[in-house]
């Protein structure tokens, strides 16, 4: 018979106390302490997932046997791109994003996709009924007779319907939405997405069913639920992008089946997601010639070189204390770089407000475009734009140094393919490669050497 006891449950990190408490000592958050009956089986368990019912040997590494798994191909290459080349039967991706971004519109398009070339598939929807499915189905030009839609919430259920239909792959919007009729607590509460997933886990990997899982996200921008839930699964997605940018790029920050830090980018139409297969081009599309404060520099996102245009606006502070803002990457690089400006290159900007963004709504976090950074705010502050055709790349250190980047060639390969025609990067990354035809490449040791290349 099960046993019945209290206890209080961190909604945010799912951090346990037999007594209430103001402040989770797990995570540090405020009145997330929430009250939950937890039943206790005597039979081991609940959703618990055994790979095998008699206990294993341990083997040799030597003597276990590999083979590559095998992969489903979408006509959607850039998604082939996250998730590692295709989709891995029995795997459990989950994807995360804000609310309206585009995430069940993607797995929609995905889940027709597959439909029709035969696989069976299963949408299970917890958020809105048949007929709204079926609307939204329409808009995208969804009409393959081996898509089913199921609206339900009750994980018993759900099981039930996989077992009869046996589809190939399900897609659970959102795991926020399902409820474990064996746990009291509310739908979207810890304790329910931690057994809702690992049930969900035993069905993909025992049937070989791929399953994937949209995920709500807080105000911070993480997945809703405790930090277990992207511990469990194989992949977790993020579909990011500007509400007021038709652009979405769909991030990859856990892969167990290929490279994290992948990233595809899809621009939204009304009839639904439509892959940008040259993102360069599309970032540089509305550059201004000639303007000040205008850097193009060459990103490695994962495998995948991208050319974005850097802004900088450095105006006289009204105030006594300058404000340092930034788009698009990490404030405190701006304030590093503007202080090595300051004692390297003997500019006074503590009088100066800077405003740095980068176009596109897209973020960077790499050392490598510390150089173009730093060039955008020289180009602003002295009013003097630095040459169109030219391309900066590079890691700057706090002793004014031009420091290696990784991947080098690539980055000046897709610089030389869209029209540019100098490259400026660190000196120690001249040699060991061919440089492409039609691009000179130009290295430099420090940030007086390098401002004098840029600017001259």
């Amino acid at each position: 018979m099960a046993k019945k006891k209290t206890k209080f449950m961190c909604q945010t990190c799912g951090y346990e106390s037999p007594k209430w408490m103001g402040r989770c000592p797990g995570c540090g958050s405020w009145n997330t302490m929430v009250e939950e009956v937890e039943v206790t089986q005597t039979k081991g368990p609940r959703g618990a997932f055994q790979h095998t019912v008699t206990s294993q040997k341990a083997t040799p590494i030597t003597a276990v046997e590999t083979k590559e798994a095998p992969r489903v191909t979408t006509e959607l290459g850039e998604l082939n791109r996250v998730l590692g080349g295709g989709i891995v039967p029995g795997s459990l991706v989950l994807i995360g994003g804000d609310p309206g971004i585009g995430k069940s519109t993607l797995l929609l398009q995905v889940s027709a996709l597959l439909a029709n070339r035969g696989e069976r598939v299963l949408y299970i929807s917890g958020e809105e009924s048949i007929r709204q499915t079926k609307l939204r189905a329409e808009r995208l030009g969804v009409t393959s007779p081996d898509l089913f839609i199921l609206a339900e919430t009750n994980l018993e259920m759900l099981h039930n319907t996989i077992e009869e239909m046996n589809p190939k792959f399900v897609i659970v919007d959102s795991i926020q939405t399902v409820h474990h009729p064996e746990v009291t607590s509310a739908p979207g509460s810890v304790s329910q997405v931690r057994e809702c997933t690992a049930e969900l886990m035993r069905i993909a990997k025992t049937k070989n069913i791929a399953i994937f899982l949209v995920g709500h996200v807080t105000k911070e921008g993480q997945i809703a639920g405790p930090r277990l839930l992207e511990h469990m699964v194989d992949t977790v997605l993020y579909f990011e992008g500007e509400r007021h940018h038709t652009f979405r790029i769909l991030r990859s920050v856990k892969n167990r089946f290929g490279s994290t830090n992948e990233i595809a980018i899809f621009e939204m139409l009304q009839s639904g997601l439509k892959e940008v297969l040259n993102p360069s081009e599309l970032f540089l599309q509305e550059r201004a010639d000639g303007a000040s404060g205008s850097v193009v520099v060459a990103s490695m996102e994962g495998t995948r070189p991208i050319l974005v245009e850097i802004q900088a606006l450095v105006t006289e502070s009204s105030f006594n204390y300058p404000k340092r803002m930034a788009t698009g990457l990490e404030q405190n690089r701006v304030s590093l770089l503007m202080a090595v400006l300051e004692k390297r290159a003997g500019m006074l900007l503590q009088t100066h407000d800077a405003y740095i963004k980068v176009a596109g709504g897209v973020k960077l976090d790499e050392p490598a475009i510390d150089l173009a950074v730093l060039a955008s705010i020289v180009s602003s502050f002295r009013d003097k734009p630095s040459k169109v055709d030219d391309c900066i790349i590079g890691e700057v250190g706090l002793t004014g140094e031009i420091r290696r980047v990784s991947r080098i060639e690539q980055r000046v390969q897709e610089a030389a393919k869209l029209g540019f025609r100098r490259a400026i990067v660190p000196a120690s990354n001249l040699g060991g490669w061919d440089y492409p035809e039609g691009i000179d490449v130009v290295g430099v040791e420090n940030v007086g050497e390098a401002l004098r290349e840029i600017f001259s």
